[in-house]
């Protein structure tokens, strides 16, 4: 078996990708977030974000509980069980990020539009992205 690149690896050939289809690849693969926040951040405030609801569930429910504690009372307990059933739990979903090549052709378009970058130079920036992206270039007669 010959390991490497362009090789044998296992039982199966690897092939070797060009740089153009490896960035073909990243742009369509790769996702950011797009949250608006710093991405490292992303790290702590995911399980922040979910652990605060949960506890917030958890406090409510003990605190209805406790008010039914002591002595076995059917209308305590019937009380007590509307009340946790009446309100619905909190909860929290990630947003989904997005693919890299997206965000490349946001920012270039943001660019263009806050007067950034030049118009002409910009242009050509989003359509070699759109271009890599096999997307449809808009205006562009240079198809082909």
């Amino acid at each position: 078996m010959i390991d490497g690149v362009g090789g044998w690896s296992g039982e199966r050939l690897v092939k070797r990708r060009s740089p153009q289809e490896k960035k073909r690849l990243s742009y369509a693969k790769d996702w950011r977030n797009d949250y608006g926040e710093n991405d490292k951040s992303s790290r702590k405030n995911i399980p922040r974000s979910k652990r605060t609801p949960h506890r917030a569930n958890r406090r409510r429910a003990s605190q209805v509980l406790d008010a039914a504690t002591g002595v076995v009372d059917e209308a305590a307990e019937e009380t007590a069980e509307e009340r946790l059933m009446a309100k619905r739990p909190k909860s929290w979903r990630k947003s989904r990020d997005a693919p890299l090549g997206e965000i490349v052709q946001h920012t270039l378009k943001r660019r263009m539009n806050l007067g950034i970058e030049d118009e002409n130079r910009g242009a050509v920036r989003l359509r070699r992205v759109r271009q890599r992206l096999r997307q449809p270039v808009e205006g562009g007669s240079d198809e082909g």
